[in-house]
């Protein structure tokens, strides 16, 4: 018996010119099937995508949920652990931190861990001096301390390179941060931006939900961007179980 790949080549050029000639005409009057084909090729390479991080995910938890360099904020012991990758400068960021503030105001039973992330540090230098900061101050004030600065930091509104020295040192002297004190965090920055391309983050921010241990494929959400508050809330929940 004869296969399609048999019966193909038996078309002469014209036969599959006339052939080929009937498909263009086709798609030139029915463009929405191209857009069908395109939007069903975004859609799985979308899945691929969040399955491969979701993966990854997984084969960090350790280091996602439980880094003592990484700041984090609520219970030890909870339940949940929603991870940020984030660049102050980042004005996405930016967007973000206010809806975060309300999440973990509504959520105290929740973990909250940050990646301090400068991506833009080749750019600006208030990016990765922020970033420098902020980890100081955790390891010498603790959380409290590292939230204030934190949305201290984003409060002034300066993004994409309107961030000052002066800015950062106003919001690390209200943490009660001394400079002089300050420890080498540039082996925790490495660290951070390695974790983050190996999870396949390819900008900020990103954040995850997750269980803080025992995690699995269906209890993690992974947002390559911006999230919305209903959407954080619903990770929450579902990675709570």
């Amino acid at each position: 018996m004869a296969s399609a790949a048999d019966r193909a080549a038996t078309f002469t050029p014209e036969q599959e010119a006339k052939i080929g000639k009937i498909a263009a005409d086709y798609l030139v009057a029915h463009p929405e099937v191209l857009l069908q084909a395109s939007q069903k090729l975004q859609q799985i390479q979308a899945e691929q995508q969040a399955s491969a991080a979701t993966q990854a995910v997984l084969k960090n938890a350790a280091v996602l949920t439980q880094d003592k360099n990484t700041p984090t904020y609520g219970p030890a012991n909870g339940k949940v652990t929603v991870i940020e990758f984030f660049d102050y400068q980042c004005v996405y960021c930016s967007r973000l931190a206010p809806v975060m503030e309300q999440v973990i105001k509504a959520h105290p039973q929740t973990r909250f861990a940050f990646k301090e992330w400068p991506i833009f540090g080749g750019r600006w230098e208030s990016s990765l001096e922020a970033a420098k900061t902020g980890l100081q101050i955790y390891q010498q004030k603790g959380a409290d301390a590292y939230l204030a600065y934190h949305n201290g930091i984003y409060a002034t509104g300066h993004n994409e390179g309107k961030l000052t020295t002066a800015d950062i040192q106003q919001q690390a002297k209200k943490a009660g941060f001394d400079a002089k004190k300050a420890a080498d965090v540039e082996p925790v920055l490495q660290s951070i931006n390695d974790l983050a391309q190996e999870i396949g983050l390819s900008g900020t921010p990103g954040v995850i939900v997750m269980p803080t241990t025992g995690a699995t494929e269906a209890s993690i959400t992974v947002f390559p961007g911006l999230a919305d508050k209903a959407s954080l809330e619903a990770a929450i929940k579902k990675a709570g179980g």
